[in-house]
């Protein structure tokens, strides 16, 4: 029952959602009870969006069915829902769009030995529009549009082949950028006329990304990639802005895409290539760039290697926190993120994994960067994977002319966030009492609208035992209409049917709780 004491607050709302979530008509023989106290008048980051990239499988998904890339295309952007009540896709908010250095056309003699991982530019060297080159990337991003995908980033791997020094899209001496000094302009020229092509096209391009991973060397070939000194980066940054304001481009300029998030706030490993955050936001560093009229207000780091063992993957994310804080008006992204290497022993990158146990290792990637880091933005790396690997939200077999794909877990468990918490929401506290231990067996975390009309709450259960939930919410006055949706080894997305406002969060789930503000 709902509650509403003398000061206006809403005092112990229990929440339990019976058994039938995992085994209809029979009750848990093993329900636990946690207390949830939830604050909305004590507030945190704003939430940017969440998404994913279309490297590198979609660009070859333009042979297959329209109906095929439709139904691939509802699962990642679609914000409606089935007659069930249950929503039909995760509703990405924001689509991240490669921009490839032209290595797709150069087939074998580009040197990346997949051809999958070879990619297309929207333009060639004469700035001639190549629009069927780019046709499957070109269809999912009118795809995402038209459902109401409110962002757009281009991301670059490598500059364009014909503005590189040895001409491939990634370099041959390690550690030394493929960038020639006396081409940044041309870069900058590239960069401005890829994103008029795809206004030409109707696809408005809110942000671009120059750099990815630059702390790497990127000299094996295996993809596109080139790396970048902090000098270097800044140097084309401020080129680039110049050209932006010349040219009257609105777009901003994202910096970051950090191969590890260390790279933000610390020299680590790769001296001239971290530190990022005090090299690029710092008035007194010789590579500031705070000041630049078309830079983003955000900073992005990619999760790899670091979401392992838990405690020192809190105590990382608390660290860049703290960095970000202490430049004003500064966001961190979390822009790159799939299950990759041996993660200390608990979860290998290698082979697919459609269920559960994949899906509740990122959900608590997912909760450690929005809690811990305070992340504004969270993205996938591979919206659709071909490979035997934990990359994909979406996995295909890897032909051109094919119709089969199969939807994992990782994808609903990312809709229990991205569905709901939508840009200009903003986190809130939350607190579980006798969970306190970031290993704790339930996680949680809880957002407001941009209005402050909607709640959502998102909690991790990661036991083997259902956990009813005390709630007690102060400062938002609930309709009493709340909505449940699960995702757990048999539901993606459910919406679970209440009865009398009693919830409880399964075992082994991710549960979504959805409250409207009480109309006055």
């Amino acid at each position: 029952m709902l509650n509403k004491n003398k000061a206006g607050r809403f005092g112990s709302l229990i929440f339990l959602v019976l058994n039938s979530f995992l085994v209809l008509g029979q009750e848990s023989e093993s329900i636990k009870n946690v207390d949830v106290l939830i604050d909305t008048t004590i507030s945190y980051q704003v939430i940017d969006h969440f998404g994913a990239s279309d490297a590198w499988s979609i660009q070859h998904l333009n042979q297959w069915p329209e109906e095929v890339k439709n139904e691939i295309a509802d699962l990642l952007f679609s914000r409606e829902k089935n007659t069930n009540g249950s929503p039909k896709g995760i509703g990405l908010s924001m689509w991240r769009i490669n921009l490839g250095a032209g290595s797709k056309k150069q087939g074998r003699e580009s040197g990346i030995r997949d051809s999958w991982r070879r990619a297309s530019s929207i333009i060639d060297k004469n700035e001639k529009l190549q629009e069927e080159d780019f046709s499957g990337q070109l269809w999912f991003a009118n795809a995402a549009k038209k459902r109401n995908v409110e962002n757009f980033l281009l991301f670059l791997n490598s500059p364009p082949v014909w503005l590189t020094s040895n001409r491939l899209a990634y370099p041959t001496e390690k550690a030394k950028s493929n960038l020639p000094e006396e081409n940044y302009n041309d870069f900058s020229k590239y960069i401005v006329s890829s994103i008029r092509a795809f206004k030409s096209l109707g696809i408005d391009i809110e942000y671009v990304s120059p750099f990815n991973e630059p702390q790497w060397d990127w000299a094996e070939g295996n993809q596109e990639g080139n790396p970048y000194k902090n000098a270097e980066i800044a140097a084309i940054v401020k080129d680039l802005n110049r050209e932006f304001i010349l040219q009257e481009i609105e777009t901003k300029i994202e910096l970051g895409e950090a191969g590890r998030i260390e790279y933000l706030f610390s020299e680590f490993d790769k001296p001239l290539r971290s530190d990022q955050i005090d090299d690029f936001f710092n008035p007194e560093s010789e590579n500031y760039l705070g000041d630049l009229k078309n830079l983003s207000s955000s900073i992005s780091g990619h999760s790899y290697f670091t979401t392992s063992p838990n405690d020192k993957a809190v105590k990382k994310r608390k660290k860049l926190r703290k960095a970000i804080a202490e430049i004003e008006g500064l966001k961190f992204w979390m822009s790159e993120y799939c299950i990759l290497g041996g993660n200390n022993g608990e979860i290998d990158g290698k082979g697919v994994d459609l269920e559960m146990n994949s899906a509740l290792y990122i959900s608590k990637a997912i909760h450690n960067d929005l809690v811990f880091a305070e992340a504004s933005a969270w993205h996938w790396w591979l919206a659709v994977s071909p490979y035997d690997y934990k990359d994909g939200l979406i996995y295909i077999p890897k032909t051109m002319s094919g119709d089969d794909f199969q939807d994992s877990k990782m994808l609903w468990v990312l809709g229990n966030y991205s569905y709901f918490i939508r840009p200009g929401f903003q986190r809130v506290d939350l607190k579980i009492s006798g969970m306190e231990s970031q290993d704790s067996d339930v996680l949680g975390s809880a957002f407001t609208s941009l209005g402050e009309d909607k709640l959502v709450l998102v909690f991790i259960n990661q036991s083997g035992f259902d956990y009813k939930l005390n709630i007690d919410i102060n400062g938002f006055k609930s309709d009493k209409k709340g909505k449940a949706y699960v995702t757990n080894q048999r539901s993606n997305l459910k919406l679970v049917e209440m009865s009398d406002n009693n919830f409880s969060v399964p075992e082994k789930s991710v549960l979504t709780l959805v409250f409207d503000k009480e109309k006055d």
